[in-house]
């Protein structure tokens, strides 16, 4: 495994961790906070930091999983157990915007009063600057690797900072205000940017389970990148995946059919060390073919369609 991903698979272990522990102390502290207010934005809070541990511990297993060398069976590697991890993710998220949607509504018919706010402003603020160091971590990490799973973590405590500011102003408004009906409005505002979240989090780990190409950016990049070098003459059939930290390219390199195979060989190396250069660590996979080979593949197969159906008639015509 290339150095550059043992230090992200580290960052990336170190994250899954974080995201556990922030989580834990975050359920602890706002079932106390539910428990004593009743407010329905609360219990929205806790429901989401309840589901972010759940998720979180998925992660820390899918990542773990997913940074398992590649090996007889797994040619590829694990990494998309990451992708398949972000999903649980996903599936868990929806549930509980689903429900907390429905509790909110059902408490609009009737808003009741908000108890023991302040508690509930402390535990709030106490959770927002956890979050927010989590979050800060998690950026970081996601600079250096590049993951999926982490970067699910990383939009729904991103959105839990918004989530946890709506849950303060919530409590301010029904306490010191007399607006009751703010808190299941939130409720509902909370539930709304879950599953915006977590149909984010699903298109991110469905684009690298369907193999979805690299971005046409990327893919340009790294055409000019092999173009770069003096004795290519062309490029094509550049085929780009992900799964999980590994990127995998392929691509055909046109090249003088009178070289010899050495020097096309240090050609081909040439090409991989410019291709890595954009993605470090990439498993990059160079086909050469000889200048013009496949102008002349396709004219033969235009010949060959046009001959045929230039034979069709006769042969129509014999066989009546």
């Amino acid at each position: 495994m290339a150095e550059p991903k043992r230090d992200s698979g580290a960052w990336m272990r170190l994250a899954t961790i974080a995201s556990v522990l922030t989580a834990g102390t975050m359920v602890a502290m706002k079932t106390v906070a539910f428990v004593m207010t009743g407010s329905t934005a609360m219990l929205g809070s806790l429901l989401d930091s309840i589901l972010d541990m759940t998720a979180s511990v998925v992660n820390m297993f899918a990542v773990r999983y997913s940074l398992t060398d590649a090996d007889e069976e797994h040619r590829f590697g694990h990494g998309k157990a990451e992708s398949i991890g972000a999903l649980a993710q996903g599936a868990l998220i929806s549930g509980s915007a689903v429900f907390l949607a429905w509790e909110s509504a059902a408490r609009l018919t009737g808003p009741e009063p908000v108890q023991a706010s302040n508690l509930g402003i402390a535990v709030m603020v106490i959770s927002i600057a956890l979050t927010l160091g989590l979050v800060m971590f998690q950026r970081f990490v996601v600079a250096k690797s590049g993951s999926v799973a982490i970067s699910a973590d990383l939009l729904h405590y991103s959105g839990d900072l918004l989530m946890n500011a709506g849950v303060i102003l919530a409590l301010v408004l029904s306490s010191m205000f007399g607006l009751h009906a703010a808190d299941p409005i939130i409720g509902l505002l909370i539930a709304a940017w879950l599953l915006r979240g977590a149909w984010n989090i699903v298109n991110s780990s469905f684009a690298q389970l369907m193999d979805r190409e690299l971005p046409e950016d990327e893919r340009t990049r790294i055409q000019a990148a092999a173009l770069a070098i003096d004795e290519v003459r062309a490029v094509h059939d550049l085929r780009t995946r992900q799964s999980g930290l590994s990127v995998f390219i392929q691509v055909h390199v046109e090249l003088d059919g009178h070289l010899s195979l050495y020097r096309a060989h240090v050609i081909a190396d040439m090409v991989e060390m410019e291709v890595q250069n954009i993605h470090p660590g990439a498993e990059v996979f160079v086909h050469l073919d000889p200048a013009g080979a496949e102008d002349l593949a396709d004219m033969y197969d235009r010949v060959t369609s046009a001959e045929l159906d230039e034979l069709q008639p006769d042969s129509k015509q014999q066989s009546a």
